[in-house]
């Protein structure tokens, strides 16, 4: 199922484990690059960004890392199949519709919707036949990870396996290589008890003793890391189950019983704070500028700006977020043409349907704000669907306010990144549902993310703020934000992960 680099000196399907094993190992669906065709057949690769990439860097080249991950697109593929491979990166050509049924199927369709508890109970979800089919393919695509892992670590390596994709990989892989040590991120939510137990029961057990055959699991909150704890007595019934949260010493979860001992997996909270030192640099660069004198241009001279940055995930909550907005424009006239909402939904997940119609109805809600409110001189919603880092950097330093309302989320970074870059500090409107809430609440205007009357009132007093509270409040929420930087976040979890295998 899984098509390796059949021409490289270290492919242990023909030579076993390799001869330079890794000490340290990250897996995750998406890696640090991605390879594209171009017209005459040669493959562009692009280095990706985010907190693992720093993270992964700040071990530095000598520690014999390695980045396991799976083939995208065509590119991708591509480039397995031509044995093209990026140091310290190896990319697993999974068949392209076990990928499917496993990422689309499964990981987006059901595991993201059970954690971000999004379903239409009345309607969804349906637990049938084809979904039986697509936990399988799952499974294999979780095996395969397993399986790439086991072949490529060094005896006793660390092993930190990232996210919702992946929750069998721990369990399959402490099958294969017990002398490993394992560690498992969830950068979702996690759902409580009730509504995880939405799934079929074979199915919860399944994802919940795969997570715990990791020797550490990492929640981005102690809200996600409690809820997990109380999920796994109320799912696994057969088994002994002793979730420990004691005041001085790590939490951690015990499970014993039908068949082989599973022992303890230790619980940590790590929350990924902001880039400061990248997001500052980067902020200022020449295509930043440019931006920023173009975005001015579209908002006008003297107004405030309202900014949101979000992909047009159905969690982000964009089209309550519009709805509030145009409560503020109906409730509190004074401030039309004194203000523009900077909405950049960038589209996510376009090839499931209810994303589409999604993104839609946020295009359709902008245009009739503009349709209704607007002026000769004056676009109240500047409204951008075409992802562009730079512009959105540049709407972070134009940000009078800041508005991030999800109805569920593991973290937001952007709470904490627009605070950092903002060039005149910014008020925060933020959801008390997003992972974000538990650091940066005080500093914070809190929100019912569902009450869109609430949230009108809160953009009012947001704008309203006095220009030196603002500026203080941001201040302190920069400080906030960026107290765990992605390289510490990283280093933390790989440091707590070997002092564990030190320990025991």
């Amino acid at each position: 199922m899984v098509s390796e680099h059949a021409d490289s000196e270290n492919d242990p399907g023909r030579h076993g484990r390799p001869e330079r094993a890794a000490q340290v190992l990250v897996a995750s669906n998406r890696g640090p690059v991605t390879y594209a065709l171009r017209d005459d057949g040669t493959l562009d690769a692009r280095r990706g960004g985010g907190g693992l990439v720093s993270g992964l860097s700040a071990i530095g080249p000598d520690a014999g890392a390695l980045w396991v991950c799976s083939a995208l697109g065509d590119g991708d593929r591509e480039a397995v199949r031509r044995g093209v491979a990026e140091p310290g990166v190896r990319m697993l050509a999974i068949d392209a519709a076990v990928h499917a049924d496993a990422y689309n199927g499964i990981a987006n369709s059901v595991l993201w919707f059970v954690h971000h508890m999004l379903y239409q109970t009345p309607l969804e979800p349906v637990f049938d036949a084809e979904f039986r089919r697509q936990w399988g393919a799952y499974r294999t695509y979780n095996r395969a990870f397993a399986e790439a892992l086991a072949a490529e670590a060094a005896p006793g390596a660390a092993v930190l396996i990232q996210d919702y994709h992946l929750a069998l990989a721990p369990g399959m892989l402490r099958e294969h290589r017990p002398d490993l040590r394992i560690g498992h991120f969830s950068h979702t939510p996690w759902a409580p008890p009730e509504y995880f137990r939405m799934l079929p029961d074979d199915v919860a057990e399944e994802l919940l003793l795969g997570m715990l055959g990791a020797d550490r699991l990492g929640f981005l909150t102690e809200r996600w890391a409690k809820t997990f704890m109380r999920t796994c007595p109320s799912v696994l019934g057969p088994y002994d189950v002793v979730p420990s949260w004691p005041k001085d010493q790590a939490p951690s979860v015990t499970v014993r019983g039908p068949g082989p001992a599973h022992g303890r997996t230790w619980i940590g909270v790590h929350g990924l704070g902001a880039d400061a030192e990248f997001l500052r640099r980067r902020s200022h660069e020449p295509d930043v500028e440019q931006r920023m004198a173009a975005l001015r241009d579209e908002i006008g001279a003297g107004r405030r700006v309202i900014v949101r940055v979000d992909r047009t995930e159905l969690s982000k909550n964009i089209v309550r977020g519009l709805l509030a907005y145009r409560t503020l424009l109906d409730e509190h006239p004074e401030w039309r043409e004194r203000v523009v909402h900077v909405a950049f939904a960038y589209p996510s997940r376009q090839d499931l349907a209810v994303y589409r119609d999604y993104t839609a109805e946020v295009s359709r809600i902008a245009a009739e704000i503009n349709e209704r409110y607007g002026t000769a001189g004056w676009t109240p919603v500047v409204l951008h669907v075409k992802d562009d880092f730079a512009r959105s950097l540049a709407a972070y330093r134009l940000a009078d306010v800041a508005l991030v309302n999800p109805i569920r989320d593991g973290m937001n970074l952007v709470a904490k990144e627009i605070p950092v870059v903002s060039d005149a500090g910014c008020t925060l409107v933020l959801s008390r549902e997003a992972g974000a809430y538990e650091e940066l609440h005080e500093e914070a205007i809190v929100v019912n993310p569902y009450d869109v009357s609430g949230t009108a009132t809160a953009l009012h007093q947001a704008l309203s703020l006095p220009d030196g509270e603002r500026a203080e409040r941001t201040k302190r929420l920069a400080a906030a934000a960026t107290a765990l930087p992605p390289q510490q976040w990283f280093l933390d979890q790989l440091h707590a992960l070997e002092e564990l295998g030190e320990g025991e």
